[in-house]
This record gives structure tokens, C-alpha cells and sequence, in this order.
């Protein structure tokens, strides 16, 4: 695949990771590391600004060399991950739809809750 493959989907997913920060429903740090895994492959700039800046760095170096979440992070993930999808949930009418929406945050919680805390 060429590097400027990379460096859109890494751009569409950095502006997805950015708008998850507003969104509650959209979630943030796995858009952030499909970023950075992207521009690892497309933008040595790109990749240093992204685990360089400020606000975005450290949760991304953290997950992705220690595999670890500060404590922060994990309580307003889940706290904000179970209404929204408690909503979700109760407004759908499938109830196909509902199982797989409990089914994915069941799971999300698990994935986060099994991650090592970082204390910050």
C-alpha cells in the first residue's frame, strides 16, 4: 500500500479520535492509535507530532508501550461508555441490536478493566 494510503487513513482517524473528545459516543483512543500506527507507516512528522503533543502523546505511548490506562481515563471511558450505550440500547427496538451493543460494552469494559492502571 503507498504511504499516502497511510497518511489519509491516519488523518481521517486522528480527526475521528479528535471529535470522540466531544462525542461520548465515539471513542477516542482507538482512532488515536489507528493514527499513530498509520502515520508510522506514512509521516515520520506526522507519527513524532502525534507522540509528541501534548494531549494526545502520552495516552498513546502508555497503551501502546506498557499497554497501560491511567486511572482517569479508565473511570470516564466506562463512565461515559455504559449511559451511552444503555441508551442506545433502551432506544433501538431490535433486540439483536440490543444484544450486540450489550455484547461490545461487556466486552470494552473487559478489554479496559484488564489493562494495567497508571497512576498520574
Amino acid at each position: 500500500m503507498s504511504r499516502s494510503f497511510f497518511l489519509i487513513i491516519g488523518i481521517l482517524a486522528l480527526g475521528l479520535g479528535i471529535l470522540g473528545m466531544a462525542l461520548p459516543v465515539l471513542p477516542t483512543t482507538p482512532f488515536l492509535l489507528l493514527a499513530g500506527a498509520m502515520f508510522v507507516r506514512s509521516s515520520d512528522r506526522m507519527a513524532t507530532w502525534l507522540f509528541d503533543h501534548k494531549v494526545f502523546g502520552p495516552p498513546v505511548r502508555n497503551y501502546l508501550e506498557n499497554k497501560s490506562v491511567d486511572k482517569r481515563s479508565k473511570i470516564m471511558a466506562l463512565g461515559l461508555l455504559w449511559p451511552a450505550i444503555l441508551i442506545s440500547a433502551i432506544l433501538i427496538d431490535s433486540v439483536w441490536l440490543k444484544a450486540l451493543l450489550i455484547l461490545i460494552v461487556i466486552s470494552v469494559t473487559v478489554h479496559i478493566l484488564n489493562l494495567k492502571t497508571t497512576y498520574h
